[in-house]
């Protein structure tokens, strides 16, 4: 990837990591279930399942080039689209309450192995990650090298800012215990997620055009 590509998917891949979701909910509802050891292990399961969903992408990307490189294009095109669908998601979403009420930390029912699974399956059982992943991934990809490995090391990057931003966000809900998640503050990321998406998108399907 060139310089600006790389930071493109730095921006996106957070958004979308910092994002209020499925994982989020899971990660936040285990940390009061078993303490900052469940939040933290059922972080490490959901973050390894993008290795998953990264492997699949790589072979429907082989699959896709086998057919031609305007399928490739095509899909390329696609992903922007998506791109910029996730961002007008996020903005409507905007209406609905989020993960309100207030949340206290439990601390002693934990169990490694339950966490990890709970994780694991969470998030390479998540429809919307496999699409994301299928139509994302290739706007970074160079088809004249190694598809698999490109995208394993696009997923260990993701991979390392999930794990931050999960980790942080348990070790908050230990840290404030009866105090919860500040509705006005994922408000706001689930904005700005939104307006940097659809940017994003459009920027990568005008590029698209131009080619």
């Amino acid at each position: 990837m060139t310089d600006p590509q790389f930071i493109a998917f730095l921006v996106a891949i957070t958004l979308l990591t910092i994002s209020p979701g499925v994982d989020t909910l899971l990660v936040l509802r285990n940390a009061n279930r078993g303490g900052w050891k469940d939040g933290v292990v059922s972080s490490f399961g959901i973050c390894s399942g993008l290795f998953v969903h990264a492997a699949v992408s790589a072979v429907g990307i082989s699959v896709i080039l086998l057919q031609s490189f305007w399928a490739f294009g095509a899909l390329k095109l696609v992903g922007a689209i998506y791109l910029i669908w996730l961002g007008v998601q996020s903005l409507t979403s905007l209406r609905k309450p989020i993960m309100e009420g207030v949340v206290t930390v439990a601390g002693n029912n934990f169990n490694w192995s339950r966490s990890i699974r709970e994780g694991l399956l969470s998030n390479v059982l998540n429809p919307k990650t496999v699409i994301f992943y299928m139509a994302f991934l290739p706007q970074f990809i160079n088809p004249e090298f190694d598809l698999l490995a490109q995208s394993l090391g696009l997923a260990g990057i993701h991979f390392v800012i999930s794990m931050v931003w999960l980790c942080a966000l348990t070790l908050m809900l230990c840290k404030l215990k009866g105090c919860g998640v500040g509705r006005r503050v994922e408000k706001s990321l689930q904005g700005m997620t939104g307006v940097v998406m659809i940017a994003l998108g459009l920027s990568l399907a005008f590029e698209q055009r131009g080619k």
